[in-house]
């Protein structure tokens, strides 16, 4: 565009060349600079906007079905379509969804994988080109045989479903389940064996904006720096239902928005402990690194970050008022920490770097306990090795417990 602009432009006699360069080089620089502030823009307002329909990858090859009469989906191979263990799949805004089992090779085709369908929630695959890989499993507890009552959290938008899942040996032990961005309270289900077998509570909480919950007036995700009030409401209900002791269970940003719940909350000296699956630490890490991985330039990230955390950024935005970036930086706040952290995070997370959880282990081995895993995308350590996953929460929380019965 620089090019076009110097050969459209006649410079008069009259006119010095170093005047005209420089004019030339203003508006070059402001074209610049308004690509830049068109991505930071776009940049910021994808962070907070919730989606809440994916149109998905191009990764469908074939949808077939065997002499058996099992259905097969065949991949385009990638890190994601290759990942071991059972996952769903989400078809072209939602469309349809279906489990699907681990991934097997497909004969002669080794730029392909294969996974069986194990079940189909709703809708077809006939047809299906594009999709999403999630590693919620199920989409209702009943869909592993466990019982959970439908029950309602009056928020501060207004009611929120919940699914509660009452303890039989602990009933007063809950752990409060806090899913990710773009995800939903399914996300938790996994766990529910676990806490069954422990026999504590459970709920599976929504929050505002989350295509569950009804949505704040902005319509905006605040990074954990606004949902952390639909927590302490999930702990008021908690404790009206006879909760004596609360664990706190965030994935993702669940977990930015559990450690904030855990700080800034007046309930904050009821949570008993905090267990986060793949946690936002910090979430200028996070950002930093999701636009080198989207190879945004440096400067249009920082802008991007500046956006998102000054009052001038917020009609760009749409945030009703900025996310306070410095407030979610666990590892600068470290010292701030007063509760009891399991921390399990894969080193393989493409979209969450472990970096952030790592350093903060290293800076409060009096609070936090760090379980990594290997080859297992963002939040997806119970499908890969869901065994050590449970041994992993399993332990946290009879630790939690004995400590809770003693004297």
């Amino acid at each position: 565009m620089a090019a076009k602009i110097v050969t459209t432009l006649e410079p008069r006699k009259t006119v010095p060349a170093t005047l005209l360069g420089t004019g030339i080089g203003v508006i070059a620089g402001s074209l610049v600079a308004a690509s830049v502030s068109a991505l930071a823009a776009y940049f910021a307002r994808r962070v907070v906007t919730p989606e809440l329909n994916y149109t998905g990858r191009d990764i469908i090859r074939d949808i077939v079905t065997d002499a058996d009469g099992e259905t097969w989906v065949h991949f385009a191979r990638d890190t994601e379509t290759a990942a071991a263990g059972a996952h769903s799949l989400f078809t072209h805004s939602g469309q349809c969804c279906v489990r699907l089992s681990g991934p097997e090779p497909v004969a002669g085709k080794p730029r392909l994988v294969a996974r069986k369908v194990l079940h189909t929630y709703y809708g077809t695959l006939e047809g299906a080109r594009r999709g999403n890989l999630s590693g919620s499993l199920y989409e209702h507890p009943s869909d592993i045989g466990i019982t959970a009552e439908e029950v309602d959290i009056e928020l501060e938008v207004g009611p929120a479903p919940a699914w509660l899942v009452r303890g039989q040996s602990h009933p007063d032990v809950w752990v409060i389940c806090v899913h990710g961005r773009g995800a939903r309270r399914t996300e938790s289900i996994r766990a529910l064996p676990t806490f069954e077998k422990l026999g504590v509570s459970a709920l599976l909480m929504s929050y505002r904006n989350d295509g569950l919950a009804p949505n704040a007036g902005d319509g905006r995700y605040g990074l954990g720096d606004t949902e952390w009030h639909d927590v302490e409401s999930g702990i008021s209900y908690a404790q009206a239902q006879g909760a004596k002791q609360i664990v706190l269970l965030g994935w993702s940003m669940g977990g930015a928005i559990s450690l904030q719940a855990a700080n800034r909350s007046f309930l904050a000296d009821q949570i008993d402990s905090i267990m986060l699956v793949g946690p936002v630490i910090n979430w200028v890490d996070v950002l930093s690194h999701q636009a080198r991985l989207n190879r945004i330039p440096q400067t249009v990230g920082l802008f991007a970050q500046w956006l998102l955390s000054n009052r001038a950024g917020r009609w760009i935005t749409g945030l009703a008022a900025p996310v306070n970036l410095k407030r979610l930086n666990w590892v600068e706040r470290a010292a701030e920490l007063q509760h009891q952290i399991l921390i399990i995070h894969s080193r393989d997370d493409e979209f969450v770097p472990i970096g952030p959880s790592e350093r903060l282990a290293r800076l409060r081995p009096d609070l936090v306990t760090l379980r990594t895993f290997s080859g297992a995308g963002h939040t997806r350590e119970p499908n890969v090795d869901p065994d050590g996953f449970d041994e992993a929460i399993s332990q946290f929380l009879a630790g939690r417990l004995a400590d809770h019965s003693r004297p």
